[in-house]
């Protein structure tokens, strides 16, 4: 293997949020509260004696039985003084309340009986007392009235966070203040050119008469255009906190809505506020989320996104000089961006942030160094020249990780150390556990040191970090390479030597064990698709010529570069095809006879990696001189 987040938006302070009616939760409890009370105080019924039917109309006809109620499957019933005590036999206390089951079939002498005898006669379906027939009756309703208000309790709580129902139309945006800003200028390194840009605009908006008394119109618009990480939000924080007006920001996707519509009202709602405050600032995030390029066919087509395109472009143009107010836009697609957005009169500026060189670098790690306490062994210039390709947010995140490293450790100062661990979980991934046999650890170290082996010899090649068989990420071993410095422009001599370098674990497999394994899947990968870009886009073959023919390039689905014709014939295709697959087998040949000259090498490095399991750089130099002095000798 060959290895060479946005800030959140500044928010205005949350304002206190109205309470959520919830005084009616003391009622419901305190009725729970009673309803089970009466339940269980019903439950707590007088003793009552168990008369077989025969017994029970024996005491109607003695007139010992005072009243009954007749329910569906029993009788409950009270003697009267006569009757108390007659059936409950030695073992029980008397009781005058009874109970007996109905007879299956209706008795038609029980009726005349009891008006006879002039027992009171309650009717009863159930048998429940009166309380309990209303608790029942009313429960449903008391359920549905407790699901509706909680229902209108959780729309409250929709309510405070993200407005009525009925106010889906307004803005979203949320507005800083200086004085809660807690980024500025000062806290954006690596970026000068853009950051002048910037503080030229913050000083229009300051003193607008400065500019405006030598005709000078200040821009609609400012595009913020660069790879993901390299401090576009970041930058508008920073504006946020320097710029002595009233600051909007928004993303892009926050326009759109389930609602037709609503992203077209939101914009204008945004660009009114914005106006009554005057001088303003507007920041519009990942803008490529609502301004893609319009009618463009399969994939790209989406009326409610092209309509809140279309207010955003018609407010823009609605823009008077006198107003004050500037869109500041980020992105890090501007390909796919509709071409009436970049035009002059709505997008004037284009302000490009791209990776930091070395020194850039350095000043970002300055930046975010200034609250983690530093050991006297952190040379920050050396970890810049050891993070080429990181990003502003990489950065951050290195030194965070560093940090974490040497609380981890229970240490009060951040090392070297730290930064080389963490710096090596985010390049080559975090270690993990992989218990591989004796063969395969052996075929991993012979792999890895394939590659290294071409990497060290290879004149072209970036210079070689480290190697290790421990396995990081997805990755069973790692071969790990830095470039001397920045890269802009790569050379074919560079890049021929690269692909070499990928090869080498390859053919170390196949002079080694006479047979290849899956562990180079990646490096043939990335080596053909490396050959095709040449061949196809750069025009680095003899055979095809300086053709640039987009092969190899990675498109956005947009629709339109599916419709459009393939520009190079069936016939231009198959030569490519067959130029790739030649080179490829040329460059595997020459690796093989290179890594069978240098087989001596190859052994006592990989015996010496799978002693230690990693070497530096100079222990690879080591080994490998010591193996070339053994050979002579």
């Amino acid at each position: 293997m060959n290895t060479s987040n946005q800030p959140g938006k500044q928010d205005q302070p949350p304002s206190p949020q109205p309470a959520i009616p919830n005084q009616y939760s003391f009622l419901w409890l305190s009725a729970a509260i009673l309803l089970m009370f009466l339940w269980l105080q019903d439950n707590r019924q007088p003793q009552q004696q168990e008369l077989a039917y025969s017994e029970f109309k024996q005491a109607v006809i003695n007139g010992q039985v005072a009243e009954i109620t007749l329910r569906t499957e029993d009788i409950n019933g009270r003697f009267n003084n006569t009757g108390v005590g007659q059936f409950t036999g030695d073992n029980r206390e008397p009781t005058d309340r009874f109970v007996t089951l109905r007879p299956p079939l209706e008795d038609p002498d029980l009726l005349p009986l009891l008006e006879q005898q002039e027992v009171l006669i309650r009717g009863s379906r159930s048998g429940r007392p009166w309380w309990q027939e209303l608790i029942l009756g009313f429960l449903p309703w008391i359920l549905l009235l407790a699901l509706m208000f909680w229902f209108w309790g959780a729309a409250q709580k929709r309510m405070t966070q993200s407005g009525s129902p009925f106010e889906y139309g307004k803005s979203r945006a949320r507005r800083a203040r200086k004085e809660t800003s807690t980024t500025t200028l000062n806290d954006v390194a690596g970026i000068e050119s853009a950051k002048r840009d910037i503080s030229e605009i913050i000083d229009f908006l300051k003193s607008p008469e400065k500019y405006r008394k030598l005709g000078a119109e200040m821009p609609k618009g400012v595009l913020l255009v660069g790879p993901p990480g390299t401090g576009k939000t970041l930058l508008a924080r920073a504006i946020a906190g320097e710029a002595e007006v009233p600051f909007f920001s928004i993303s892009a996707s926050e326009f759109i809505e389930m609602f037709v519509g609503v992203g077209a009202a939101r914009v204008r709602d945004m660009f009114q506020t914005a106006r009554k405050e005057a001088p303003a600032l507007i920041f519009i995030d990942e803008l490529d989320a609502v301004g893609r390029s319009r009618g463009a066919g399969l994939g790209g087509g989406h009326d409610e996104r092209e309509q809140t395109l279309n207010q955003i472009l018609t407010e823009m143009d609605g823009f008077e000089a006198h107003e004050n107010i500037l869109v500041l836009a980020a992105t890090n697609r501007p390909d796919v961006l509709d071409s009436a957005l970049l035009r002059p009169g709505r997008f004037d500026r284009k302000v490009t942030l791209d990776r930091p060189h070395r020194e850039a670098r350095e000043a970002i790690l300055n930046v975010h160094v200034r609250k983690v306490p530093l050991a006297a062994d952190v040379n920050l210039a050396d970890v810049a020249a050891r993070t080429t390709g990181f990003s502003g947010a990489d950065l951050k995140n290195l030194v965070n990780e560093a940090a974490l490293t040497a609380a981890r450790d229970n240490l009060a100062e951040v090392n070297s150390l730290c930064f080389e661990i963490a710096r090596d979980r985010l390049v080559l991934g975090e270690e993990r556990d992989a218990q591989l046999t004796k063969e395969e650890r052996e075929a991993v170290a012979y792999h890895e040191c394939g590659h290294a082996i071409m990497a060290f010899y290879m004149p072209k090649a970036d210079p070689l970090t480290k190697i290790t068989i421990i396995p990081h990420g997805m990755a069973m071993g790692v071969t790990e390479q830095t470039p001397r410095e920045d890269k802009y422009n790569y050379t074919e001599s560079y890049l021929k030597d690269r692909i070499r370098v990928m090869l080498g674990g390859r053919s170390a497999e196949k002079i080694i064990y006479g047979e290849v394994s899956t562990g180079a899947q990646n490096d043939l990968k990335e080596a053909t698709k490396l050959l095709r870009r040449m061949i196809g886009q750069w025009g680095m073959s003899e055979k095809i010529g300086p053709l640039g023919l987009g092969i190899g390039e990675e498109h956005v689905f947009l629709g339109r570069e599916m419709g459009a014709p393939r520009e190079y014939s069936e016939k231009l295709a198959e030569m490519i095809d067959s130029e790739i697959q030649s080179q490829l087998m040329a460059f595997e040949a020459f690796t093989l006879n290179f890594l069978s000259e240098h087989r001596h090498e190859l052994d006592a490095l990989a015996e010496a990696v799978m002693t230690t399991e990693t070497l530096t750089a100079a222990d690879i130099t080591r080994v490998l001189e010591q193996a070339r002095k053994n050979q002579m000798a």
